[in-house]
């Protein structure tokens, strides 16, 4: 029996409404299956020796804090975000094929994470190169701002503000002749010779020299002796560790600093490192430190979650490397939110527009030339001392509050 017209039409429309719901449904499984692609950042740090393990770890754990509270949050367009991590060892050779591998191989959609300069300025070449948004997170050279990199953000501290600490504190010291030792990196040269020029105009009669030493020395003998034989008023340090804690300790051994006649200003900020009194003990009593964080410097509400969240996760104190890694991550993500898409000029015109409020601060990002090219300038800072062994940071003697001068009254001189 053929059926009628009315039965054909209503086959048609069936078959026709049959083949559109299909569609819907077909189309609706592939956008889930897009939508639940994990969006890609790559992370380069240092994970194991010579690199500053220590530094990679507590970038680490704020990275990882952040990632689950953006994935808890439902991720970003949609999207879960997945971290894809590289380890550098510090050395800039394995930097530069690591960003390699993440850009050319993992896909990913933007880079964050270093925090050595030597290693920094490798990985932002190969950026640059593929056009890739690039958050660094604490590398510290100026030179990586100065190559006016257009995919490079900097929302950590940098040589500048460190060196425009050390040279107020000596200058409101009155000191009258300083040494700096320096490891032999682009870090610990370039943040050497910025506070010579810095002390040039703040303490004009001040006599400063530095010393470069290998990072990965463990006899710094032959550079102290020296200076035990004609001790300056302030010896300046400006390594990392592992190198950092040999120099303070043999410092302290040769009774060259801190001493009743020469401080010691630790200026790379290893004090809030989870192994520092591990490794110094009786060596760092007296030592003032340049430092990023402190209980007394305000954490804004974002700050306070990030925080409670590594302290149920973790006995150790918090430190400014954990809140500089979570911020890093939320930056990009906060990027792809406002551009509404992971293309690269889309999250730089993004980010190059940010003024996001984040851990410890608003943060927006300079367009000047020079050393501010793309970086966050109001980076809170503070100068402590060092009172007792094994003190935790928030005990430590604040004697600089972040935004203040000096207070000469609250320092005590070594024994």
């Amino acid at each position: 029996m053929k059926p009628t017209g009315f039965i054909r039409k209503s086959m048609r429309r069936a078959a026709s409404l049959s083949f559109a719901a299909l569609a819907t449904i077909l189309s609706g499984q592939a956008h889930e299956v897009q939508a639940a692609d994990p969006i890609k950042i790559g992370v380069t740090l240092a994970m194991s020796p010579p690199g500053s393990v220590i530094q990679g770890t507590q970038l680490r754990d704020g990275l990882s804090i952040a990632l689950k509270m953006i994935n808890d949050q439902g991720g970003v367009l949609g999207r879960p975000v997945e971290l894809i991590y590289e380890d550098t060892q510090g050395i800039p050779e394995k930097a530069r094929a690591a960003a390699e591998k993440l850009i050319t191989k993992d896909g990913v959609v933007a880079i964050t994470g270093e925090h050595q300069s030597s290693s920094g300025l490798a990985a932002i070449e190969v950026a640059h190169r593929y056009h890739i948004p690039y958050l660094n997170s604490n590398a510290w050279s100026d030179a990586i701002r100065s190559k006016g990199y257009p995919e490079v953000f900097n929302p950590g501290n940098y040589n500048t503000r460190v060196a425009l600490a050390v040279a107020e504190v000596m200058a409101d010291l009155k000191l009258k002749r300083i040494v700096a030792i320096a490891e032999k990196t682009d870090y610990g040269i370039g943040l050497a010779e910025l506070i010579r020029d810095l002390l040039k105009e703040r303490s004009p009669g001040t006599e400063y020299s530095y010393i470069t030493v290998d990072r990965a020395g463990k006899d710094f003998l032959p550079v102290i002796l020296p200076l035990r034989a004609n001790p300056p008023d302030a010896i300046v340090q400006l390594l990392l560790p592992p190198a950092a804690y040999i120099m303070i300790n043999q410092l302290h051994e040769q009774g060259v600093a801190p001493s009743s006649k020469t401080w010691l200003y630790e200026a790379s900020g290893v004090a809030d490192y989870p192994d520092f009194w591990k490794n110094v003990q009786d060596a760092a009593k007296g030592m003032l430190t340049f430092g990023l964080y402190h209980p007394e410097m305000p954490l804004l509400p974002l700050g306070k979650s990030v925080a409670t969240a590594y302290q149920a996760g973790t006995n150790r104190p918090l430190n400014r490397l954990m809140f500089q890694g979570a911020d890093s991550l939320f930056l990009i993500v906060e990027a792809i939110k406002a551009a509404g898409s992971t293309k690269p000029d889309a999250m730089i015109a993004a980010l190059q527009k940010t003024e996001w409020v984040g851990t410890r601060g608003t943060v927006t990002f300079s367009n000047e030339k020079g050393f501010k090219f793309q970086q966050w300038l109001n980076v809170p800072y503070v100068t402590l001392q060092v009172t007792k062994v094994n003190q935790p940071i928030d005990e430590m003697q604040l004697v600089q509050g972040p935004g203040k001068p000096l207070d000469p009254a609250k320092l005590t001189k070594a024994k």
